[in-house]
Formats: C-alpha cells, structure tokens, sequence
C-alpha cells in the first residue's frame, strides 16, 4: 500500500480484502508508511480469543501528536489540520492550519 487515495469502489474492495485476510500484513504496511516510531514494534498483532485478548503493536512507542501535528510542518503547514464546523448555522467554518494548530496546542 502506497501512499495514495483510494479512487474507485473496486481498489476499495482490494484494500479491504487485505485488511481481512492478512491483518497483520495490512496494518504493520499502513503504521510504517503513515506513522514516525520511536521504537518499532516486537510483534504487530498477538491475539487469543479463548481469555479474550489482542494486542497491537506490542512493545512499540511513539509521540501521537508529532504524528498528528508536527510532522505536517514541513510540509503541509499551510494546509487545512482541522475544518470546525459550528453547531450555529449562521456561524462560518473555521479553516484551522497546521500551522495554527501547532501555534494553539504550544500555548502554556
């Protein structure tokens, strides 16, 4: 899985059959293309469905807002991080930048 869009029903399909079929495959592709680590993972998926237990990522660590925030900087800095709409229909949308939001979230 590279990084790209999904662009007709059929690609979805593909990708979702992956998903299911090799979980494992899908989502440790998905977590090195779009997340930066820390420390990689020991193991992607360890589950046992007779205490019921799954776990992810074991042993893995990493900073979530350098990955939802600052590793837009470089970037994406410009380009829309959040769009809020308001609950008042008369109130305009706010378009919040990455940049904007990494300037809020650094206020003490």
């Amino acid at each position: 899985m590279s990084n790209y869009h999904i662009k007709h029903l059929e690609e979805y399909y593909q990708v979702y059959r992956k998903s299911v079929r090799d979980p494992e495959s899908f989502w440790e592709e998905v977590a090195e293309e779009h997340f930066l680590w820390y420390k990689k993972w020991d193991k992607v998926l360890h589950w046992d469905f007779t205490k019921p237990e799954v776990k992810w990522f074991e042993g893995a660590k990493l900073n979530i807002t350098v990955n939802c925030i600052d590793r837009h900087l470089t970037t994406n800095v410009n380009k829309t991080a959040i769009l809020f709409e308001p609950n008042n229909p008369e109130e305009e949308a706010q378009h919040i930048t990455y940049r904007q939001l990494h300037k809020r979230v650094c206020q003490s």
